[in-house]
């Protein structure tokens, strides 16, 4: 079943497609969530630390899978927008290809550095065998992380946000159950949070595979369409891996500000992995957009409308935008009881109200360059958003937090700021680049 997005108003487009992606988003929020709030009630705060610092290091993996299945989703909007559909087989099976591959060596290496990267983490010692057991239960269910994310990409590209949210449904139900149930009466700690989430990834894996060749009878594969296609394999890399480069370098900067949170002791390593789940959950909205522009305009260009691919763009920046500036400005008034609900601790929360009032300010300012992000990738230039992402990052992100940890050490205000900071350098960049092009016609002559 394919979903058109090429006909009718391009806002009203964006949101029907970006609404069910967006609560999908939402409950794999609710999985780290979940997992901190119910940590935080049975737990001290070595497995708090634990669960925070080890989730984002599977939350960089997974944003790395999704970036670089985007070259897939693109493929298949492309192929969508052109009224092509004998060439989405070929797309789907060589997808399947890689991704197997992927995640077997992903799993194999990352078992055998467990210990590399809690050491790498500056995780604070008592916290340090609790992140070990976290990650390595989790290191373990990587295939299925990517089966999920695999699965999710090929029906974004067909223009279908709405069965993924099936999945993820079903997966954050049992998820948040067996968190009770494991780390509650069990008394697992984070062992029990890192088998929650890869039995309930499992379990939305194995559902797929049941409904979907009832509900997607559009994509009938046969084993010609797993045998090697370099030309596609090579056009889902190039599009894929400048994007997963990106994402992955991201979620570097995030780690490398939660070494530097580390090294300020465990009630500061606390407060910022609480508050990057906040703000993990806050993103949902210009991440959602940034898959329904990239989606949007990806058809459009398959389909020759250049000037709808730029009115999804517009669309994208508005609703990214206006929602962020909403969401800074309500969070200077809730952010204490948004965050006394994760932790008992108030040295904890204290921290965590300073860091995440101005951490905030980022919701507006990133909308802006998810959206270009995802207009560039619709149009095979993926490069460009690596670009901008890695120059903010390097001359802004990391040296900003690492400054202001050194110069402010009795808050954490200063520190938040360097990630809106950095997105602004994003910004200008982005909008430097769409002028140029435009002034070139070159996005006209590429659709």
């Amino acid at each position: 079943m394919q979903y058109r997005l090429t006909n009718g108003n391009v806002a009203l487009s964006m949101l029907r497609f970006s609404l069910p992606y967006l609560l999908s988003y939402f409950l794999q929020t609710l999985y780290g969530l979940a997992d901190l709030f119910i940590a935080g009630q049975f737990n001290g705060a070595e497995v708090l630390s634990a669960v925070a610092i080890g989730s984002q290091i599977m939350h960089m993996l997974t944003v790395v899978v999704v970036g670089l299945s985007m070259g897939t989703t693109v493929l298949v909007s492309r192929a969508v927008g052109a009224d092509d559909p004998k060439s989405i087989p070929p797309i789907a099976g060589t997808t399947v290809r890689l991704f197997m591959g992927f995640s077997l060596v992903c799993t194999v290496l990352l078992l055998v550095c467990t210990d590399g990267i809690v050491a790498l983490m500056s995780t604070p010692e008592e916290a340090a065998a609790e992140t070990r057991r976290y990650l390595f239960v989790c290191f373990a269910g990587i295939p299925f992380i990517v089966a999920y994310n695999v699965l999710s990409a090929l029906l974004r590209g067909l223009g279908d946000s709405k069965t993924p949210l099936m999945f993820v449904a079903a997966a954050c139900a049992v998820n948040i159950a067996l968190d009770f149930v494991l780390m509650g009466p069990l008394h697992l700690g984070a062992v029990g949070a890192a088998l929650g989430t890869v039995l309930s990834q499992m379990a939305s894996v194995m559902l797929a595979l049941a409904v979907l060749p009832k509900l997607h009878a559009g994509i009938p594969l046969s084993k010609k369409d797993f045998s090697r296609n370099p030309p596609i394999a090579n056009s889902i890399l190039r599009i894929g891996l400048p994007i997963a480069a990106q994402d992955g370098f991201i979620q570097v900067s995030f780690l490398v500000i939660t070494v530097i949170a580390n090294q300020r002791g465990l009630t500061v390593a606390a407060a910022v992995g609480i508050v990057e789940k906040v703000i993990g959950f806050l993103f949902l909205v210009p991440s959602s957009l940034l898959s329904a522009v990239s989606v949007v305009a990806a058809q459009n260009i398959g389909a020759r409308q250049p000037r709808r691919a730029k009115e999804a763009l517009l669309a994208g920046v508005l609703m990214a935008a206006s929602v962020g500036a909403v969401a800074a400005l309500a969070f200077q008034w809730v952010a204490s009881p948004v965050l006394k609900m994760f932790t008992s601790d108030k040295a904890v929360a204290e921290l965590g109200v300073q860091y995440i009032r101005t951490y905030v300010l980022d919701c507006c300012i990133a909308g802006i360059h998810f959206a270009f992000s995802g207009f560039f990738s619709a149009y095979g230039l993926s490069l460009v958003s690596f670009v901008h992402n890695a120059l903010s990052i390097v001359l802004v992100r990391v040296p900003g937090a690492w400054l202001s940890s050194r110069l402010f050490p009795d808050t954490l205000y200063c520190m938040g700021l360097a990630a809106p900071a950095g997105s602004l350098l994003s910004v200008c960049i982005c909008t430097g680049v769409y002028m140029v092009l435009e002034s070139r016609h070159a996005l006209d002559r590429a659709a």
